[in-house]
């Protein structure tokens, strides 16, 4: 018995580095392919949401939470939903494709490369990768809100580590909403000119402030966690 555990024990392994290298390769060719593959006309974009009527939310959605895991970045797919749908329906499915695509990148990340990271991880590793398991949803929204990686990466990423779904969804929405209102308003404006929002303003401003707020809270967190000298 024991030498039939440990002669699977090495396909185990050998499985979860086929996985973690896919997991890798993937990544690879996503960012090969944003780097060589046209960028769409956003006048394009317009008249083929016009053409599809009533499935153009859907399609939206959809497309922007495939973009967003394919590592286009989530400003652009903002600003095109801003332009085509306007200010507010453009932010609504903005965040929409934002909630799809975490979803996705999390389970892909999760599926190929935890078992991965959880048997190789020591030391400050495992502590971070603990830290990662025990967050609520304010350690999302902090690190999506550090301006450390794209959106789709910090997915993948975050689905290699012990983290819960549900806080990871919420942190990524809440994350998303200040700047999806902000951008989606500064698309709107470019089609619409002469209609001043003051939405224009709120991606910046609302960012760093939130940033510095919940940075600060998640230092004087990690202080008091800390055991004494």
């Amino acid at each position: 018995m024991i030498r039939q555990l440990r002669s699977r024990l090495p396909v185990a392994t050998t499985s979860s580095v086929t996985r973690f290298v896919l997991l890798l390769a993937l990544l690879a060719g996503l960012g090969v392919t944003l780097l060589l593959a046209p960028h769409p006309d956003p006048a394009a974009l317009s008249e083929l949401a016009d053409r599809m009527g009533r499935l153009a939310p859907v399609a939206g959605v959809l497309g922007g939470a495939l973009l967003l895991v394919a590592l286009v970045p989530r400003t652009f797919i903002t600003l095109a939903a801003g332009a085509i749908f306007g200010a507010l329906e453009g932010a609504a499915y903005a965040l929409g494709a934002a909630l799809l695509a975490a979803l996705i990148g999390f389970t892909v990340g999760r599926v190929l490369g935890r078992e991965f990271v959880a048997e190789r991880v020591r030391g400050r590793l495992a502590r971070l990768d603990r830290w990662f398991t025990r967050q609520s949803v304010l350690g999302v929204v902090t690190v999506r809100l550090l301006p450390v990686s794209g959106f789709g990466l910090v997915s993948y990423g975050y689905g290699t580590t012990g983290a819960r779904l549900l806080p990871f969804l919420v942190g990524s929405v809440i994350a998303s909403a200040p700047t999806a209102f902000g951008y989606a308003a500064l698309g709107a404006a470019v089609t619409s000119p002469d209609e001043i929002n003051w939405f224009a303003a709120a991606p910046a401003a609302l960012g760093f402030i939130a940033s510095a707020v919940l940075l600060a809270r998640w230092w004087r967190a990690e202080r008091r966690a800390r055991p004494p000298a």
